[in-house]
This record gives C-alpha cells, structure tokens and sequence, in this order.
C-alpha cells in the first residue's frame, strides 16, 4: 500500500513517467511474461496491476498451473531485487525476516536480514507454514518495515509479495486467517490452460527452462516512476462513492457473513488507478470498479454457512456470484462528464 512516497529506494526524487509511456512499459512486460505463459491475459494484467498499485498478490489454485511461473516471470521483467521463500511447517518467522547474530569478534549482535529484504518477495505454498510465521509477514507487508530484537529496519521499496497457495482443502495445509488474507490487494486463479496452450507448452519445454527467455524489460527506477504516475491517476468523488457503495453493499448482504474492509475500498481505487494507468488513461472509470471488483473484494468475503450448503460447501463461486449481484444492482454512475474528468486529447 503506497503512502505517496515521491522518492526511489536512493532518497532522491524521480519524474514519474507519461501515461504514454506508462502503457507502453506494461505492454512490453505483459508481452515479456506471456513468453512463458499462454493464454492467461487477464491474469497477467491483473498480477500487473498490483504490482503497480503497491499491492500484494495472492495467486491460488491447484498445483502445476503456472502460479509460481507468474511470479517468477513478472519478477524477472523488472530489473530489481527478487527473493524467494519456499513456505514449509518447520519454517520459522527469522527465516523471514532475519535474525540477529553475535559477532564474536566486535562482541555485538549484528543483524542479517531474511529473504524478505527484496523489492519482489515470491512466497511459494505460503499457506504451508504454520501461522505463527504467516503473521512474520504481516508487519513487513502493511508497514514495510521489520523488527527483530526491538530495533525497526525499513524494507526497500518498492516492496511487493506474491504469494501462492493451493486451495485450502489440500492436506498439510494452515488456512490464512482473514487479517492476514485482507492485507493481499488481490486474488487471482490461474485456472487451467486451454488445449491449443498446453500443446505448445509440450513443445516449448521440452528443450529449456521457460524462464531463460525473460529478460528484464523495465528498470528499477523506470518501475518507480511507473507507479508515481499511477498514483497521480484522477479518481472523481463519483467514482470513489461507487466503489464504497459497492463495499458497503458486501456488509449488508443476505449470503455474506463478513463484508469487506475499509482497507478494501483503499486498495479497491489503487488498483482501478494503476488499471487506468496502464490503459494510458488520466481518470478511473466505473468500468475499472467493475473490473478488478471481484478479484480485489473475493478473498475477503467470508458466506454464510446457509449459503455456503445451497453451493455444497464450494465458497469461490458462490463469492463470485455475490459479487456479480451487487455490480449489477449497484447504479453505474452516470455520462463521463459528471465524472468531472476532462476528456484525453
């Protein structure tokens, strides 16, 4: 989550970029990542779009369908700092986020940050690790700082984790709790490809590992101007009365048990501006809302029990459709202009 920051990691300001140039550098990553991913667009975009609105990203699905070739590749697009962490029960919180060790010679405890001292953080199987360690993260992902012995080390920025997990059935696995689950900006499904994508995968890697093809195409400091002009991105109080009209409308729902946040209507118009911006567009639309509303608002949504035995225990769908309802009962707000934008040039 951005706190307006106008500066690089450096501490010395940075232009942002044009929208222009804004959406030529996501299409170039989008095309970049595609490489080694076949018809998962919207899934691409979306991963993007966090990335670029300072958000987290859970990508949840079954095994072998690609969720940490995303991460990997998107990472590996951006000339920045990647770390991995492979989620496992005996995984303790210091392997995280580091620990402080006696320098026998200097006689004091120096500290050796973990892996989440990294501008992407990729989380592999993060429901795996016990939670305990799960809540190591929480700190680091809304105050992008860590603290280890009662002394606070500031993370870089940018700062992003994307975390996978398979679905929470799955044996062996911990749940994330909802604080934890608020604090990802989206959730995306990779799903299964489709024929025609599986087939050339059967050809494409036989030969190398599909992550040889990326290279970075945006650097470091290109991405952080990147998102200081999402940030400027215009968002009408007509948009912003939207999206909390349709958060709202998540609390009061007959299937819901737990509507969203506050924290989600916040992250619902930071990622409709990074949308925007990638679309080379100065202002939100309600088009945006609409959009990312299911995968920004779905992992925080908790159904009934009663609603949840009408779907045979299977929540997803059922969220989906809770959210498609409230979209299309929710007035769209009205002409363009009474967004109070000026139209583009």
């Amino acid at each position: 989550m951005g706190h307006g920051h106008e500066e690089d990691t450096s501490g010395t300001e940075v232009p942002p970029l044009s929208l222009a140039e804004v959406q030529a550098a996501g299409r170039a990553i989008v095309r970049n990542v595609e490489k080694v991913l076949d018809g998962k667009h919207v899934a691409v975009f979306t991963a993007l779009t966090v990335l670029l609105a300072e958000g987290h990203l859970l990508i949840e699905d079954v095994p072998g369908v690609g969720k940490t070739m995303l991460a990997k590749a998107l990472a590996r697009s951006v000339d920045c700092s990647v770390s991995r962490i492979q989620f496992t029960p005996d995984l303790l919180p210091s392997d995280v986020t580091g620990v402080a060790v006696y320098n026998q010679a200097d006689r004091r405890f120096e500290f050796k940050p973990g892996p989440v001292f990294a501008n992407i953080v990729i989380g592999d199987e993060i429901n795996r690790a016990s939670p305990k360690t799960q809540s190591a993260l929480l700190e680091c992902m809304e105050e992008r700082q860590v603290t280890v012995d009662g002394t606070t080390y500031q993370l870089a920025l940018p700062f992003t984790v994307m975390a996978t997990q398979n679905p929470i059935e799955m044996e062996g696995t911990y749940a994330l709790p909802e604080a934890q689950r608020d604090r990802f900006m989206a959730r995306i499904s990779m799903g299964y490809p489709d024929t025609e994508s599986e087939l050339a995968m059967l050809d494409s890697r036989d030969t190398e590992s599909p992550l040889a093809l990326i290279d970075a195409v945006v650097s470091g400091e290109e991405l952080n101007r990147m998102m200081w002009a999402a940030r400027g991105v215009f968002a009408s109080a007509v948009v912003k009365e939207y999206a909390v009209t349709i958060v709202r409308a998540t609390r009061e729902d007959r299937d819901l048990r737990l509507g969203a946040s506050p924290r989600a209507t916040l992250q619902l118009i930071r990622a409709a501006k990074a949308q925007a911006a990638l679309f080379g567009r100065e202002y939100v639309l309600p088009d945006d809302i609409d959009s990312l509303a299911v995968a920004v608002l779905g992992h925080r949504l908790v159904p009934t029990s009663r609603a949840l035995g009408h779907h045979h225990q299977d929540s997803g769908p059922l969220i989906e459709e809770v959210i498609r309802r409230i979209l299309a009962t929710t007035a769209v707000p009205g002409a363009r202009a009474s967004l109070g934008t000026p139209e583009p040039a």
